[in-house]
């Protein structure tokens, strides 16, 4: 857990003034981690000191017996802590990642820290700028409000079947066949597996984003409108939980950007792709919400800088989803209609990626294309 080393008198500020977090019991050969930076457990480690005061995110991977580099599924959580504040956890065998120790012990280290200095990492100082840059609209609020109510983000979730079929007379009753019995088709194979569910409280609780873009009752003209200029669904998004504040979608898409980069969530990926298109999207809204939109590319200059150039490119269509998306957005954010600072700002920033990542932005968008959209039962063309 090496890190540069600090002037004497700092560090002892910072040791006194910033948070700990002890970790009981953790077994050697443990990947563990605060925040963007990640080491292996040896035998004197009891955990992090020296923690600046605010929201940060630990998580962990057990190791595999017999040593070697491979690790389990990483769990995480995001602590908010105080100034001075001691947090204590302990290692929990059967579950391979870290709970909450007992009331009161808090308090005993607190009192014994100094005792426990040789077996605390200093936090990661050097790192501390890109994560404050990757989480400056999350909130203590916004965590309460997206992590999963148990307050642990798996990387794989664990799944439960939605109906009962451990046993033949629930395989009759469902209408399906015996376990034993010959598959006769990858497709029959595949209708066999159980329909699963997350374990209720293990979910990440984020906004339900809305399938249908387009109101009830919408006619053939505005529903192909409504599937080019996504704003009707920005909208829905906002009004679900952001009603008072809209620029706390950036908290979102940022939590989500995080479950997926530190805690290896891919549904937090697939997430935070469904969340930047319909906001890269929404031409009408570009003008309705400009601190919003002046905000986000602030967001996304921080988060691509973490991510390859060719981490976006589909596998088997080469389509690269990201400069589609931007590509709209610039369509949008670089015209003369738009307010100066915001126009500014995007045409900067394109010109950074441009650059950067060689991403063209100057071929016709593909939303200049005829758009196909499927009509509601019961709506006909005149």
């Amino acid at each position: 857990m090496a890190a540069p080393r600090l002037e004497p008198e700092l560090a002892r500020q910072l040791f006194f003034e910033g948070a700990a977090v002890v970790v009981l019991g953790v077994p050697e050969g443990t990947e563990f981690g605060i925040d963007y930076s990640t080491w292996t457990v040896g035998p004197r480690f009891r955990g992090v000191k020296m923690i600046p005061p605010g929201l940060h995110f630990l998580h962990c991977s057990a190791g595999r017996a017999g040593g070697g580099r491979e690790t389990g599924p990483r769990t995480g959580c995001f602590l908010s802590l105080q100034r001075r504040e001691v947090r204590v956890l302990r290692w929990d065998p059967a579950g391979e990642a870290v709970g909450l120790a007992a009331a009161g012990e808090a308090e005993a280290f607190r009192e014994n820290l100094q005792e426990m200095d040789p077996f605390l990492g200093p936090y990661p100082y050097e790192t501390l700028k890109k994560w404050v840059s990757l989480t400056s609209f999350i909130s203590e609020a916004a965590v309460k409000k997206l992590q999963p109510e148990s307050g642990w983000i798996c990387a794989f979730s664990e799944v439960l079947p939605v109906v009962a079929g451990r046993h033949t007379q629930d395989r009759v009753e469902q209408h399906l066949p015996r376990f034993d019995a010959e598959c006769r088709s990858y497709a029959e194979g595949m209708a066999r597996l159980p329909q699963m569910k997350p374990r209720a409280g293990t979910e990440i609780r984020f906004t339900e984003l809305p399938k249908q873009m387009y109101p009830d009752g919408a006619t053939p003209e505005e529903i192909t409108r409504h599937s080019m200029d996504l704003s009707y669904a920005l909208e829905k998004v906002i009004s679900q939980r952001y009603a008072s504040q809209p620029l706390d979608v950036l908290a979102e898409l940022q939590f989500a950007f995080v479950c997926f980069l530190i805690g290896n969530v891919y549904d937090a990926f697939e997430h935070w792709k469904r969340l930047l298109n319909i906001l890269c999207r929404s031409e009408d809204a570009i003008g309705k919400y400009q601190d919003l939109y002046i905000n986000l590319i602030s967001v996304l200059y921080h988060q691509l800088g973490e991510i390859p150039a060719d981490f976006f490119v589909d596998i088997i269509s080469q389509d690269n989803f990201l400069t589609s998306t931007l590509q709209v957005f610039f369509s949008c954010t670089c015209s003369a209609a738009v307010n100066g600072t915001l126009r500014t700002k995007a045409e900067k920033f394109k010109a950074h990626l441009t650059k950067k990542f060689k991403w063209d932005f100057e071929a016709e968008p593909d939303d200049c294309a005829p758009v196909v959209v499927e009509l509601p039962e019961g709506v006909q063309m005149d």
